[in-house]
């Protein structure tokens, strides 16, 4: 299998991954860059759950297909936009997970209030709920994402980006789980946030790239036994 092949197949298993695990449903994207000014990404009109590498279609920045069968995803916008602004970013996954947004839609700040959430703390909101659909958007959300690796958008969805596709996989698993947690502790009572000082000692300790890659692999065996 070429590299092309691996980048596409890991593409699509992160994909299957995020459905799977509810962050993911009929609509999101994801994508990987491929060079200057293009990526690969799913095409709109692809069932998530039965993704394969026929479903990935390769484009430039302003959305025109170079190859694959299918038209991008409308949003594609938002993909180009952070990659413009943000060199260091080689994938991004788009979703419109239920609990993140649920803080988003009544106010609540993201606080890390789960180790593996801190890594994307604090959180930046891009304050609209609009579809990122044209350049002017993303530019917005670009800006309000600034160097961070991830943001949230006001009753829409959150967006999470990585040096490679596992780590932006691993960091929206994490901001739903600690989302998740926030909204339940939010049930009962005032949710624990952990202090400046705990959130820089679980980001020097959770940030490497071998938990990224447990994280990655637990995910990837239920989707292996599911085949």
């Amino acid at each position: 299998m070429s590299d092309t092949e691996q980048l596409k197949q890991q593409l699509v298993d992160c994909i299957r991954m995020l459905e799977r695990s509810d962050i993911i449903d009929y609509n999101g994207h994801v994508s990987a860059r491929a060079g200057e000014s293009r990526m690969y990404i799913n095409i709109g009109s692809c069932q998530r759950s039965r993704l394969t590498t026929a479903d990935i279609c390769t484009i430039d920045f302003d959305g025109n297909v170079l190859e694959g069968n299918g038209k991008p995803p409308l949003e594609f916008h938002l993909h180009a936009g952070i990659y413009k602004s943000r060199p260091d970013v080689q994938a991004i996954v788009h979703a419109h997970p239920k609990w993140s947004t649920f803080l988003s839609l009544t106010g609540h700040s993201y606080l890390p209030v789960y180790a593996q959430g801190s890594l994307v703390y604090p959180m930046p909101v891009l304050d609209s709920p609009r579809s990122i659909n044209n350049p002017e958007m993303a530019k917005r959300l670009a800006d309000a994402l600034g160097d961070r690796p991830a943001a949230m958008m006001k009753a829409h969805g959150a967006v999470t980006c990585g040096k490679n596709i596992i780590e932006a996989f691993v960091l929206a698993n994490y901001l739903e789980e600690n989302a998740y947690r926030q909204y339940m502790a939010l049930q009962i009572g005032t949710p624990y946030a952990l202090t400046d000082e705990e959130v820089t000692a679980a980001q020097g300790k959770l940030w490497t790239e071998s938990l990224f890659n447990r994280t990655w692999d637990h995910f990837s065996a239920k989707l292996d036994d599911a085949r």
